[in-house]
Parts: C-alpha cells; sequence; structure tokens
C-alpha cells in the first residue's frame, strides 16, 4: 500500500484510538514504537507522534530521531508529540501550574488555515498532561488556545509540521475527527480509499502471492474472527484450505452441532473434532485464570498438532488474530503498552509443530472485521455474533472446572442470550455472557432452604473491545432472565448484574 499514515507510539494509552480515527476516515494506519522506525518511509504519506505517560524533561523521554520525517513529509504531533517538537526543537515545556486534564474549549482559533477548518471557538476538546508548552519552537505559529493554554495548537512555518495539545482520538474532543482529516487529507494529500472491498481485494492478492500452491490449516472458532479470515482465505486458495473446528467442551450450548453445519453450509472444507474430554481433563484442579488459559491453549495445539498431521504437506497455520488481541497480549507492535493478559491466539507456535503463521485480519478491529465480513456476503446472522473468548467458558467460570460447572454455566448462558434475542437486545449489545461465581448463597425455594451456586450476568457495548460500558438493560427484562434461570437451571438460587465499565475492569472476569 502506498497511502497509508505511520503512527509513532510512545506508549500512550489512546495511541489505538488514533488509529481507530484514522481508520474511520477510510485510511489505512499502522503503529510502530517510536524506537522501531520502519527502515524504509516511502510507503507512507505521513506521520503523526502519540502521546505518552513520560514527560520530555526527563532523563528516559522517549527521543526518537525525526531527521527523516521533520520538515520532510507531513507531521503531527500530539500532546507528548507537541511538546517533543516544541522542547528539542527550540521552544521550553515546563511543569503545568494548572489542572490540565478532561474537557476544554477553544478560546482562540486562527483564520485561514486549512489545519483548523470547520473548527470555531468553543469547539471542546480533551486535555490530559501535566507539563505545558512555554515557548513555541523555532519557526512556530500559535493556531489555538484555551483558557487555560496558551499554546493548545502550532505550526512550523515552512513545513508541514503542525502541533496539537490536545487529543483529537478521543471522543470528547467533538472536532477531533475533522482535524485529523483537514491534516491527513487536506495537507498531506492522502486519499481516503481504504474501504473494505479495497481491503477484501488487497488481502486476496497477498495470501495468494504468500501462500503459492501450499495447504494452510485453520482453527475454526465459530467466532466472527476466525470465519472472516475463513473466507478470506476461502477465496485466496480455495481447496488448499483445511479448517479444522474443536470442540474443546467449553462452548455454548448445542454450539459444536450448529456452527459445524452453518460452515458446511457455507462451502468450508470443515472437519469438527470432538475433544471435549482432553480439554476437561486438562483443566482438572486448575483454579488461577492464566494457567488455565495456558492449559487449554496446550490442549488446543496437541490436538491441532494431532489432526494437522492427517493433512499432507500443510506448512501453514491460519488464525483470525486481531488488533486488540496483539495489542493487549505484547502491545502494539512491540511498543511501550503493559501486558494485560495473554490470549490464546498470540505469541507463536512451538517449534515441532513446523508451520507458519498466516494472519489476515491481524491490523483489523472487530468492527472493521464485521465490515469485511459482509462486504464478502457472509451471512448476517454469523457476523454480528457476539465476541465469545477464545477459552470459552472456562474464563467464564471463577475457580476450578468441572463438567457439571460447565453443563450449569450452558444453561445459564442459553437462557440468558435467548432472552437478549427474542427481546431484540442481542443486537443493541456488543458482548454478553454469563460468569458462575465460586460462592454459594443461601434461598428459599418452595419454603425449603437452598444453599447453591451465585451468577453474574455481563452485557457491555463496544465498538472495538478496547474499552466498553456495560449496558444499561431495562429492569422487567432482568427481572425475566433472572426468575428464568433461577427456575430452570437446577444449581443456580441468586443473580447478580455486572455494571463494572472497561477500564478500570475488563470485559471478561478472567
Amino acid at each position: 500500500m502506498q497511502n497509508k499514515v505511520l503512527i509513532l507510539d510512545f506508549g500512550s494509552q489512546y495511541t489505538q484510538l488514533i488509529a481507530r480515527r484514522v481508520r474511520e476516515l477510510n485510511i489505512y494506519c499502522e503503529i510502530k514504537p517510536y524506537n522501531k522506525l520502519p527502515e524504509s518511509l516511502d510507503t507512507f504519506k505521513a506521520v503523526i507522534l502519540s502521546g505518552s505517560p513520560h514527560s520530555v524533561r526527563g532523563e528516559d523521554a522517549p527521543h526518537p530521531d525525526l531527521s527523516e520525517i521533520k520538515g520532510k513529509m507531513p507531521l503531527l504531533g500530539v500532546c507528548y508529540g507537541a511538546q517533543y517538537l516544541a522542547h528539542f526543537k527550540g521552544g521550553e515545556v515546563a511543569p503545568s501550574n494548572t489542572r490540565e486534564y478532561g474537557r476544554a474549549n477553544l478560546s482562540f482559533v486562527a483564520e485561514n488555515e486549512i489545519f483548523l477548518s470547520g473548527i470555531e471557538v468553543g469547539s471542546q476538546v480533551w486535555m490530559s498532561h501535566s507539563d505545558t508548552i512555554k515557548t513555541l519552537p523555532t519557526g512556530g505559529s500559535l493556531l489555538a488556545s484555551t483558557h487555560d493554554v496558551a499554546n493548545a495548537a502550532y505550526k512550523i512555518e515552512g513545513e508541514d509540521t503542525y502541533a496539537i495539545q490536545f487529543h483529537p482520538e478521543v471522543y470528547h474532543s467533538t472536532d477531533g475527527k475533522q482535524l485529523l482529516e483537514n491534516f491527513l487529507v487536506k495537507i498531506a494529500g492522502v486519499v481516503p480509499d481504504w474501504t473494505p472491498d479495497a481491503f477484501v481485494e488487497e488481502t486476496v492478492n497477498r495470501l495468494k502471492n504468500q501462500i503459492g500452491s501450499e495447504k494452510v490449516i485453520l482453527g475454526l472458532s465459530g467466532g466472527v474472527d476466525s470465519t472472516v479470515a475463513a473466507v478470506l482465505l476461502h477465496k485466496a486458495i480455495g481447496a488448499q484450505l483445511h479448517c479444522i473446528f474443536v470442540n474443546n467442551g467449553l462452548l455454548r450450548k448445542n454450539e459444536f452441532d450448529e456452527v459445524l453445519e452453518q460452515y458446511h453450509g457455507m462451502g468450508l472444507n470443515v472437519k469438527g473434532v470432538d475433544a471435549s474430554a482432553r480439554f476437561l481433563q486438562a483443566l482438572a484442579g486448575e483454579a488461577d485464570p492464566e494457567r488455565k488459559r495456558k492449559a487449554i491453549g496446550k490442549a488446543f495445539i496437541e490436538v491441532f498438532d494431532a489432526e494437522s498431521q492427517l493433512v499432507e504437506d500443510a506448512t501453514w497455520l491460519a488464525q483470525g488474530t486481531i488488533y486488540p488481541d496483539v495489542i493487549e497480549s505484547v502491545s502494539a507492535t512491540g511498543g511501550p503498552s503493559a501486558t494485560i493478559k495473554s490470549h490464546h491466539n498470540v505469541g507463536g507456535l512451538p517449534d515441532y509443530m513446523k508451520l507458519k503463521v498466516v494472519e489476515p485480519l491481524r491490523m483489523l478491529f472487530k468492527d472493521e472485521v464485521r465490515r469485511v465480513g459482509a462486504s464478502m456476503g457472509i451471512d448476517p446472522s454469523l457476523l454480528g455474533r457476539h465476541p465469545f473468548p477464545g477459552p470459552g467458558l472456562a474464563i467464564r467460570i471463577l475457580g476450578d472446572i468441572t463438567a457439571e460447572k460447565v453443563a450449569i454455566l450452558q444453561e445459564v448462558d442459553a437462557v440468558f442470550i435467548g432472552h437478549l434475542k427474542r427481546s431484540g437486545w442481542y443486537d443493541k449489545v456488543w458482548q454478553a455472557g454469563a460468569i458462575l461465581l465460586p460462592v454459594q448463597s443461601v434461598g428459599v425455594m418452595g419454603d425449603e432452604r437452598t444453599y447453591e451456586k451465585c451468577v453474574a450476568l455481563r452485557a457491555v457495548e463496544s465498538t472495538d473491545g478496547m474499552t466498553a460500558d456495560w449496558v444499561n438493560l431495562p429492569y422487567e427484562l432482568l427481572q425475566k432472565i433472572s426468575n428464568d434461570i433461577i427456575n430452570k437451571v437446577k444449581g443456580v438460587n441468586r443473580v447478580v448484574y455486572d455494571i463494572s465499565s472497561k477500564p478500570p475492569a475488563t470485559i471478561e472476569w478472567e
């Protein structure tokens, strides 16, 4: 691709949001760590410097060499990026005397500036910094101010270099998307042509060249990601793709048979493997979340390895890895962000499998995956399925795993999801599920005392899983769901609803 944007990551919690905002403009972008610049910048039309938890005044301040970027191609510094361009280029950055965090409004906007086209005095922006730019860098020209931040935006005369102290990627900056469009389209000349159809065409051609006549094995999960990856690969290499759908015994009720039938109906070459007993044995007595994930991953690789041996001359393993998986596991392309939790499909394979890895969706967010699937004509019922964790119900059962607990949670989940679908709420919710808690509580049924399990229901709204808010389901619906669970699922006598957002909580409990 010759029409893309480079985002240099200085460790900001908002870096991925910059990428999302740019993608919303139908412009492709890539995130790279500030200390791992691409060898060639020829394919990039513009560069954006992210924010950072560091201070430019600190000894550990990220300090990349921008000699091949600044003044030679369009450059936008955001927050730390703006301070970096000031501090190391003749300006002054000092600790702020006032609190500069949260909503602010522009009190001055320079006139006749393409960069600020459509942005007026009073426009709300989002600040998040402890240092402030006291003096603009050499050649700096003021573009915007707020009541507390004199140098909220500036440019370098004679260059396509711009800098803003606020965060346009955060939705609280009401004109942030417009500002990014001004910079990328009007100033940098980036053509907004990165559409789902364009992605499919480019990816199919790349897969054909990458794989050639070799065989590929893909582990289908029933989820959106692996399904879209399978269809992309099928378009590229057809019968060379061999799909394996493993039942780990931790899927939703009846999911294995129903999804397998759907896949066969799509013309995919899919083999179903029921390895439920093996996975339950591998999890026996294990309660630690990370060790459960690793046990499931190990068992999956063993089953997958055995099945892959039956496909003669297979040399590739395809995975439905998407961008948030990569970000949460090892941070964006090895950048300085913290690891939150390990993901089942990130981190490579044991050497003995001898398979090369292909990940057609690695740079896509979840909503982008769905749009790509829709452009290929995949059944909306498959694309509209809620995300489901790779380790399945194992990380929705807090504590150790038994066949009895799995069966209970499957029934609870079926009641919950069934009510959401019948009430019309399923498509309004990004992800929903039930969690079996490791506690029992006293209840009364038919004048008799019970001492049974408690389940928590979780429903969130999100765009890509990076952040999420709990869904305010109607009390009447929650009441029906709770009554049905307690009356129909033996062993459960209490239902609670999780009203935590991400952050600080994650979507899954483990």
